[in-house]
């Protein structure tokens, strides 16, 4: 019990991290300049950024550990995809760098935390 105690706080913090990054992802999208490349990339990142957090939630009430371990491999792939259009925010100057610097280390650790995940279920599997 004690065990299963830990894992669902353990559960919770991951998915009050996926929570507010989405809301980040958010405040992102929303300073984007109102140009055509500012709304396609805030389209995107709106969409990837945001459902990460749904799918871990999913993911938290899989009805098979292969259920559990291909939507936490979704997660991943929308936290990968996030950082991919943060770091284009970056590189194309839509917003400052370092302004994004958070967000992405962010997505960079999140990233990681889920991956580990996925290696810890299919060997538990």
């Amino acid at each position: 019990m004690k065990g299963e105690m830990g894992s669902e706080m353990k559960g919770e913090n991951i998915s009050e991290r996926l929570e507010a990054f989405a809301v980040r992802a958010l405040t992102v999208a929303r300073t984007l300049p109102r140009t055509l490349p500012g709304r396609h990339v805030a389209g995107q990142l709106l969409r990837c950024a945001t459902s990460p957090g749904a799918n871990y939630e999913e993911a938290r009430g899989a009805e098979s550990k292969a259920d559990f371990i291909h939507k936490l491999g979704i997660v991943l792939k929308e936290l990968r995809e996030s950082r991919y259009w943060l770091r284009i925010i970056a590189r194309g100057e839509l917003l400052p760098g370092v302004r994004l610097a958070s967000i992405l280390q962010e997505a960079e650790e999140l990233a990681m935390i889920i991956g580990r995940s996925i290696v810890t279920a299919r060997r538990r599997a």
